[in-house]
């Protein structure tokens, strides 16, 4: 089974989507004229609440579906993903992995752009947004079809399977192995319970309390797991500008690449990886954002999209950076074996030897349990949208039942698993994104005579 999922995940990541998703995201870059980096300074006044109206339509502020979103993408991909990431591809495989979020701005701009945009109205009149609803009431009913595909790969997609995974492992090797408690299926199956025990209580309040639950646990654990890296590069400082380099020059020489070679052989492969985890930190493209800033509270398409933006270049610019610098300044990417979550543990157990792995512990529960709460929503989405709003909670069961499955799967599996199946949320979402993409150009001109008048 581990086997075929990975060669459905290699297969699905093949060549056409790394041209849809990097030549897709450069193209929305330039048609908006680089608008994501022009606008920066007023996309944060937005965040701020500036330009909120309670009157607007929608559920949440532009702040709480802002860390919704982040709260599903700042999680296992920050710590886990990039440690995959360089301990597969070397320093190098963190320069595409940039690449992937400056291109991902653009991206994640213009969808969430579309999913205010063409909000649509759920089968119990509620106003949502998503890939779904932009593909549907933006290119007509004729595309629905890419929708529904969508939809389908959204509700596998949004399962947490990684992120239990991963806390299930950052448990046993940081808290129960070195206390002497023996772990196996039996310690695997509690942690579950307790995670389906905890996740249950928020996710079946709905989005209001998802997002009151994220919008307080988001900015406190970006705080911590940035003093905590911090601490760690100053200890190291001495070569940290070294590593720094690094990540330059070995995003083209390759040389501590250790997996297989793709089309442009090890040069083509580490820039795969780098995109490929890229994406799995972020989400730019993939199509999960865009249903959290689809319920913000707004009638201005252009801002939701300016605020959404900003993910990326949280996620992958700054949290993802500092988890690559803490691990290569450390040197455990060279002197160990472990991979995932257990790399990054190393890396704090170097730097700080008795608390550092307890502390990094506290950010990877917090991490963890937000993205669970996010994820939920997101799949209830994809659900409602295929066979009504009044069968949406059955998808909760599913979600809490794939807890006690992936607590008790290899990290492997569960991890080529969402990438094969994030590869093909892309497809429908890039393509109905690239189509639509000059009517969003055509926004961004009226919201700045819109702007200029007031």
């Amino acid at each position: 089974m581990s086997e075929l999922i990975k060669s459905f995940s290699d297969y699905a990541w093949g060549l056409p989507l790394v041209i849809l998703l990097i030549g897709g995201g450069l193209y929305l870059l330039l048609l908006s004229r680089f608008l994501p980096f022009r606008f920066l300074g007023h996309a944060i006044q937005v965040l701020r609440g500036k330009y909120d109206d309670p009157n607007d339509p929608g559920q949440i502020s532009h702040f709480k579906a802002l860390t919704t979103a982040l709260s599903s993408t700042i999680g296992m991909g920050n710590i886990a993903g990039v440690a995959v990431a360089i301990s597969v591809g070397g320093p190098g495989a963190m320069f595409w992995m940039w690449v992937s979020a400056i291109v991902g701005m653009s991206t994640k701009f213009f969808t969430c752009t579309l999913a205010v945009m063409y909000r649509g109205k759920d089968s119990a009149g509620e106003l949502q947004g998503g890939p779904m609803y932009f593909i549907t009431e933006g290119l007509g009913k004729s595309w629905k079809p890419l929708a529904v595909m969508f939809s389908l790969f959204g509700m596998i997609g949004a399962l947490p399977v990684v992120n239990v995974n991963q806390l299930t492992q950052a448990i046993n090797d940081i808290v129960l192995i070195p206390n002497g408690v023996e772990v196996g299926l039996k310690s695997n199956l509690i942690l579950a319970f307790i995670l389906v025990v905890v996740t249950s209580v928020i996710i079946l309040g709905g989005l209001k309390r998802i997002s009151n639950a994220a919008s307080k646990m988001v900015p406190s654990m970006v705080l911590l797991y940035f003093v905590l890296i911090l601490f760690i590069l100053i200890s190291n400082y001495e070569v940290l500008p070294k590593y720094f380099v690094m990540i330059f020059t070995d995003a083209f020489a390759a040389e501590n690449f250790k997996g297989e070679p793709f089309y442009g052989g090890v040069l083509g492969a580490l820039i795969l990886l780098g995109i490929r985890r890229g994406a799995f930190s972020n989400e730019a493209g993939i199509g999960t954002a865009p249903m959290a800033h689809g319920a913000a509270k707004t009638n201005e398409p252009i801002r939701e999209g300016l605020v959404a933006m900003l993910g990326p270049a949280i996620d992958t610019l700054v949290i993802c950076t500092l988890t690559a610098l803490a691990i290569l300044v450390t040197g455990v990417w060279e002197t160990t074996t472990d991979n995932g979550v257990s790399l990054t543990a190393s890396a704090f157990s170097d730097a700080m030897p008795i608390y550092g792995k307890y502390l990094l512990m506290v950010c990877i529960l917090i991490f963890s349990v937000s993205s669970l709460f996010s994820y939920a929503y997101y799949g209830t989405k994809c659900l409602s949208f295929l066979i009504g709003a009044d069968k949406k909670h059955f998808y909760n069961y599913i979600y809490i039942l794939s807890i006690i499955l992936a607590a008790t799967t290899p990290f492997s599996m569960m991890l080529n698993l969402i990438d094969g199946v994030f590869a093909l949320m892309a497809i429908p979402t890039m393509l109905a994104t690239i189509i639509m993409a000059p009517r969003v150009v055509k926004e961004i001109k009226l919201y700045k005579n819109r702007i200029k008048l007031k």
